[in-house]
């Protein structure tokens, strides 16, 4: 069963997903960068590319170990039983909400 949030639940939680995806992005940003100095022909980027895709898994198992769904990348929604609180990199707090319905397009400030 899903966990569900409440708004000061989540917002205790929040700077550690802030600092958990801090990190994920500046690693992922560095290996991506590493990649992009290599031709296309380089064997090494093959190397580098899983790379980036195991600190985007990781990154998705540890927010969902903390009972988060992931949306997209570095994109997490709190689930509240009415719909979502949702963060995305590199906003600096927990500030949205959407229905269930309306998805990310939908997202309103919480007031």
């Amino acid at each position: 069963m899903a966990k569900q949030w409440t708004l000061a639940a989540a917002e205790a939680l929040f700077p550690d997903v802030r600092e958990r995806t801090a990190r994920a992005v500046e690693k992922t940003e560095a290996l991506v960068a590493q990649r992009n100095e290599l031709s296309a022909e380089a064997p090494e980027r093959e190397v580098i590319e899983q790379h980036i895709e195991a600190e985007i898994s990781r990154w998705v198992r540890e927010m969902e170990a903390l009972g988060l769904d992931i949306k997209g990348i570095w994109l997490v929604d709190f689930d509240t039983g009415s719909g979502y609180l949702c963060w995305k990199w590199p906003e600096e707090r927990l500030a949205y909400f959407h229905t269930y319905e309306d998805g990310f397009a939908g997202r309103t400030l919480i007031q």
